[in-house]
């Protein structure tokens, strides 16, 4: 996007209305808070919805199944932004993507919540989720960087405050969704589709007075030669799915582990051919391959970090509603409630970690060293949580204590790594592939949870300690390897800290 049309944005956004910040920046939050309490409302009861017997209100599939479909779900989830940010890019602007993403969120979640409950209807529901969020998740964080101009002194101040609404969205809705669900699993997926109507209409009433300008252009919009060749292939690419599908299906061919399978291969093969492409490419300095050298570690690590993290939703709210006694000081707690512990340790704890890195200054420690602690404090979430069938067998139920031990620990890693990341991605980038770049970075957590699609089924309660053992033990072999080639990757980052 040229200079002009930049600052011809800004210039339509009114500048002050939310805290000091753009009005926009009211809409993009409400809207980011709605859609966020949609999605993690839903997936807080999703497992559950597919293990439970048929006579609770579940679709009776089998336990080690539905936490492979769960896991491919998530991976999914982020591979599809890739698409989401090329169809902003190249053919609706971020606006109309996010919404048109809404829109097919919110279908999703209608499917769940009003039609007959089959695997049938699940996977339909799943497709208009992952789409949905695809053109939606990373397309709203683009356009809160449009509605402030580059050397706006705000702009890390509002991305602090839009990243409390993703949290709050977060905290809030399994605590509602879970309780629901207590009742009614299509009642809790019909609040979830009301909150990303929430969301719609506040963009829709919004955005016009709020946005001005932001997220309308097309950075780089296809030409009439190159929508014809789109066009084709996709056609084409349409009916030849739709033909293999049919035929494999029916004959047995193409089944669920087969999929499961796939999503696994491809979660692996995306990201490392961008790390090919990227290192080929002759627009690619010999400073900047030498940084993408020092990117890989730092990405093998986030991909070991996501692993273990994004088992919250899957082995661990497993754990919570079979191993953990649900009842504590009187009440009764739904197994869902974990999913608010991330979020809400999140918001506690991101400011202490943000005032201790300006605290620290020079003296705090460096990204690789960051990383390698980030993974020492997953692997030791996972230790944690294999103490109570050490002490007190496999068929007893634990204290919720536990749990929240582990997602607290697995928290402050997140906070070394995920932010970290970010930023380190940003500066390593190659300049001809920054927005790729990070794409890139999205794809670890893709690429965990299609490795652990593929790792889940070896969990059960007689496995139960030696499965969190072997993961927890193997993140803190890789911290500790990645803590003694710090320096070496140090080296390689060629002067980017």
């Amino acid at each position: 996007m040229s200079d002009i049309n930049r600052q011809k944005i800004v210039d339509s956004v009114p500048q002050k209305g939310f805290f000091g910040h753009p009005k926009g920046l009211f809409t993009l939050f409400f809207t980011e808070f709605w859609e966020r309490f949609s999605y993690y409302g839903m997936r807080a009861i999703l497992i559950y919805y597919m293990y439970y017997e048929v006579s609770k209100g579940g679709l009776g599939i089998e336990e080690s199944t539905a936490l492979a479909i769960m896991s491919i779900y998530g991976s999914l989830v982020y591979m599809s932004g890739v698409i989401g940010g090329w169809l902003a890019d190249r053919v609706f602007g971020t606006s109309r993507a996010l919404f048109y993403g809404g829109i097919l969120i919110m279908i999703g979640h209608i499917v769940l919540a009003v039609l007959p409950g089959d695997l049938t209807m699940l996977f339909i529901s799943m497709v208009f989720i992952v789409l949905g969020t695809g053109l939606l998740k990373p397309n709203v964080s683009s356009v809160v960087g449009d509605i402030y101009a580059p050397s706006d002194t705000r702009r890390d101040a509002g991305f602090s405050i839009f990243y409390m609404g993703i949290n709050l969205g977060a905290f809030i809705s399994p605590l509602i969704v879970g309780e629901v669900a207590k009742k009614s699993f299509h009642l809790g997926f019909g609040i979830a589709a009301v909150g990303m109507l929430l969301g719609l209409i506040v963009f829709a009433v919004t955005k016009k007075k709020n946005l001005g300008l932001a997220g309308t252009y097309v950075p780089n919009p296809l030409t009439p030669a190159e929508k014809k060749k789109v066009s084709i292939i996709v056609g084409i690419s349409a009916v030849v799915l739709a033909v293999i599908l049919g035929t494999t299906i029916p004959a047995g061919i193409f089944t669920l582990e087969v999929f499961i399978t796939l999503v696994g291969i491809f979660g692996i093969a995306i990201p490392t051919i961008y790390f090919v492409v990227m290192y080929r490419s002759p627009k690619t300095t010999s400073d900047e391959r030498s940084r993408i050298i020092a990117y890989i570690p730092l990405f093998i690590a986030a991909v070991m970090f996501w692993a273990i993290q994004e088992q919250g939703s899957t082995i661990l709210a497993a754990y919570a509603d079979k191993r953990t006694d649900l009842t504590f000081a009187g009440l009764e707690i739904s197994p869902a409630w974990f999913q608010s512990l991330n979020p809400l340790f999140i918001i506690t704890l991101a400011p202490l970690f943000a005032w201790m890195w300006v605290k620290l200054g020079t003296r705090q420690p460096s990204v690789p060293k960051k990383f390698a602690l980030s993974l020492l404090f997953a692997g030791l979430s996972f230790l944690v949580i294999l103490l109570p069938a050490y002490f007190g067998g496999e068929d007893s139920l634990v204290s919720p204590l536990w749990l929240v031990l582990s997602y607290f620990i697995v928290v402050i890693g997140e906070l070394l790594l995920s932010p970290v990341g970010l930023s380190a991605t940003t500066k390593l980038a190659p300049a001809a592939f920054s927005a790729q770049t990070m794409s890139l970075w999205f794809l670890a957590s893709a690429a965990a949870q299609a490795i652990n699609a593929q790792i889940v089924k070896f969990y059960s309660a007689e496995t139960e300690m030696m499965y969190f053992g072997t993961i927890g033990g193997a993140a803190i072999v890789l911290s500790l390897i990645l803590f003694v080639i710090s320096p070496k990757i140090q080296e390689k980052m060629k002067g980017i800290r």
